[in-house]
């Protein structure tokens, strides 16, 4: 069952055709039966080495899962139309639509803030002119606007700019029956890019969720291949923003409760990401240590070592 779409026009097309080689799909002739007979055509479908499995296809549990994220993501993707190629739209469309689930997790997710006041919302900022100059792995947003201010005076026009990234989650891996916790280490860019003569970061287990994730599903799944892991439960430290000034990232931060026996360090990470994980098991002790020295430079971590320092004082926390 199926809607067949008739007397299209050039532009029309060539719009569909645009959108549908993000994902690798191309036009291929079929034949379809309809109330006037048999006639022929045009059906997007997958290269041959994506082709779907054999599980049958709903539409409701289609938009339940992916209607809002894919078409938040579609006004991206039609506004680089004439801009980009369809190799370089393939090649972003992961990132576009995990910042268009990002968008939709800003607004399902948001809390009643006590501290708001009335009046400054977004629809208070006024938006001149939106730049993008540069889409990769993130994408640089450069914005002339106004916004209304505390005296109910409108602000002069400003120019921000910032990165445009995707959610993403961290766990911290803990063991409460031994009191020990998992921490990896790798290579991290930003480091490196300061000049820091250590560019390599102690760190919780973190990476982006994928479109169609939940936090929870990412949490876990990042466990596994970061730390070869399987978490009993998670338990949610906080939502929060680490750099609100001009980075969209948003953090869902977990303790992730598991068993850490007698275990020697080791290696994890996808190799077709580039990663090279070293694992490191201690005593929370140990841990806390380290945090008293100054020796972790990771706001994730330190949020999550504290919050564990505060629970562990708390009977049956962990029950």
């Amino acid at each position: 069952v199926g809607l067949v779409l008739s007397d299209l026009t050039d532009t029309a097309r060539a719009r569909l055709d645009f959108y549908e080689s993000g994902f690798g799909y191309h036009a291929l002739p079929v034949e379809v039966r309809t109330d006037a007979g048999v006639r022929p055509a045009l059906v997007y479908r997958p290269g041959e080495s994506e082709l779907p499995g054999d599980a049958a296809w709903n539409l409701a549990d289609w938009q339940a899962g992916w209607g809002g994220m894919t078409r938040a993501a579609a006004h991206e993707v039609m506004s680089l139309i004439g801009r980009v190629s369809d190799e370089e739209l393939r090649f972003r469309m992961t990132m576009i639509r995990v910042r268009a689930g990002s968008a939709l997790r800003a607004v399902a997710d948001k809390p009643v803030l006590s501290w708001h006041r009335a009046g400054m919302e977004r629809g208070d900022v006024t938006v001149i002119e939106a730049r993008q100059p540069y889409a990769h792995f993130f994408a640089v947003a450069e914005h002339d606007l106004t916004h209304r201010r505390f005296d109910g005076r409108q602000s002069a026009r400003m120019n921000r700019a910032g990165f445009a990234m995707g959610d993403a989650v961290t766990v911290l891996p803990y063991d409460p029956v031994r009191d020990r916790v998992l921490l990896v280490e790798q290579f991290r860019f930003g480091i490196f890019l300061r000049g820091d003569p250590v560019p390599w970061s102690l760190e919780p287990v973190a990476g982006r969720i994928d479109p169609g994730e939940t936090p929870e599903d990412a949490a876990r799944r990042e466990t596994v291949e970061e730390a070869g892991l399987d978490l009993q439960r998670l338990l949610k430290i906080g939502a929060h923003y680490p750099s609100p000034a001009g980075v969209s990232e948003f953090l869902y931060s977990y303790v992730g409760l598991c068993d850490l026996p007698d275990m020697a360090d080791g290696t994890g990470g996808l190799a077709e990401e580039h990663e090279d994980i070293r694992t490191h098991v201690m005593g929370f002790d140990a841990l806390l240590a380290l945090a008293d020295r100054g020796e972790i430079e990771n706001s994730p971590l330190l949020l999550s070592v504290f919050w564990l320092l505060r629970e562990r004082g708390r009977p049956g926390a962990f029950a």
